[in-house]
């Protein structure tokens, strides 16, 4: 189908905008010229797409990326307790002075940048792959504008289990910064890992993560999104799965005015599992999108998708999932949850839950919630000498609990569980 001429020009005036990588021969070069002509092709989001009809993609899609206000940090930095491979960008750009020595056993790190010139690589067959695939049935054309002109970003093979999670920091300190950064993670079989980001990265942020994980690979990815309020981000995960593999996946959002993060998986490999969830708590003018593509391709597969946010003072909430499951993937169990509480009668929540299934053997369900504050509950801890704003609070994390019980280790889940309550006692005053 023929672009409107407002697509046409909004994509054009972006890319003239672009500070395009050097040209190359390599492999990485032809990579970046096909998503080029995929974007060119489908064009950058409008609000008459079918999946942009909640969020208005202005702000991620002009030319020049609006100013943030860079958040000055008053508590430790996050993972901070933790052993950990720490890999640090400042508004987009590694910092190689303020990482760690990337060398980890079974593990192979290599920056982007370094690889751009290569013929033979591992990632041939999967930057900007994953991404391709995940265009159909929906486009996501700010994944495409990433592949095309992403310069810098890890590629991490994992060969064995690794010895200590590897952790992204993006610390954003221009309040012009525009960063696009593109990573890829390929797990072997029957290798695990566990990879930690965190930060607000940029004033303006477009990331993808492309995770391909072979027969018996366990993936876990936890992740928090930075405390300044003002940026906005666009970020893409998309995920193979072999057979009997594990994908987990949990973000936790606090202020931004604008977060889009998007999900695509693929199970193409029998018994494997994904899960894939998130805990977002917004005040005032926040926007947050999380939009879930699940695919089931394979036999006995098990998806999650649980999504909890909390809003307030006119904060806007958007959930868009769906489980698709093909012809042929008996026994698929695919559940889905999204829920939502409103602490006053300005914010909203948006949601579009969605199943398509052409196998006859399956259990697949899916919910979504809005509501306020249970007011007997409430009246209960009130009535036990609890103060109101603290009673509210404890409710408030209740909520969130189930989707922080998706993360599998217990000391991280209890770290995010802290900073979700250190959020609401900063509210409180």
């Amino acid at each position: 189908m023929a672009l409107t001429q407002a697509k046409l020009d909004a994509t054009e005036a972006r890319l003239a905008a672009m500070d395009a990588p050097a040209p190359g021969a390599g492999w990485l070069a032809q990579a970046r010229g096909d998503a080029v002509a995929r974007l060119r092709e489908m064009g950058l989001p409008g609000r008459r797409d079918e999946y942009w009809k909640f969020t208005r993609p202005d702000s991620l899609i002009a030319p020049d990326a609006p100013r943030a206000a860079v958040f000055e940090i008053d508590e430790a930095p996050m993972f901070d307790e933790f052993d950990r491979l720490k890999l640090v960008f400042v508004d987009g750009v590694f910092d190689p002075d303020s990482s760690d020595d990337p060398s980890l056993a079974g593990v192979e790190i290599e920056r982007l940048s370094d690889v751009a010139d290569t013929d033979i690589h591992w990632a041939r067959d999967l930057y900007g792959v994953l991404e391709a695939r995940g265009q159909s049935p929906v486009a996501r054309p700010l994944a495409a504008l990433n592949t095309g002109y992403a310069k810098d970003g890890f590629l991490i093979r994992v060969t064995g289990r690794a010895e200590r999670p590897i952790s992204l920091i993006y610390r954003h300190e221009s309040d012009s910064s525009d960063a696009i950064l593109h990573h890829v993670v390929r797990l072997e079989e029957g290798a695990e890992l566990t990879l930690l980001e965190n930060g607000p990265a940029a004033a303006r942020f477009n990331k993808v993560l492309e995770v391909d994980i072979a027969d018996g690979a366990r993936f876990n990815h936890i992740r928090a999104q930075g405390r300044d309020h003002e940026r906005r981000a666009a970020t893409h995960i998309f995920a193979r799965l072999g057979a009997e593999s594990v994908f987990k996946s949990f973000t936790m959002s606090v202020n931004g005015v604008m977060t889009r993060n998007e999900c695509v998986i693929e199970l193409t490999g029998d018994d494997a599992v994904a899960h894939v969830a998130g805990a977002a708590m917004g005040d005032g003018d926040f926007h947050h999108d999380d939009t879930v593509f699940v695919t089931h391709d394979a036999e006995r597969c098990e998806s999650r998708q649980v999504f909890k946010k909390v809003l307030r003072n006119g904060a806007v909430g958007v959930f868009q999932g769906k489980i698709l499951v093909k012809d042929g993937a008996q026994k698929t169990d695919g559940y889905q949850i999204s829920q939502s509480l409103l602490l006053d009668d300005d914010s909203q929540f948006l949601a579009k839950p969605e199943l398509e299934i052409y196998a006859d053997d399956v259990a697949c369900s899916h919910g979504s919630t809005t509501g306020a504050i249970d007011a007997d509950t409430l009246y209960y801890l009130r009535s036990r000498g609890v103060p109101e704003a603290e009673a509210t609070d404890l409710l408030v994390l209740s909520f969130l609990a189930q989707a922080v019980e998706e993360i599998e280790d217990e000391a991280l889940r209890e770290a995010i569980t802290a900073r979700l309550d250190a959020w609401l006692a900063r509210r409180r005053g």
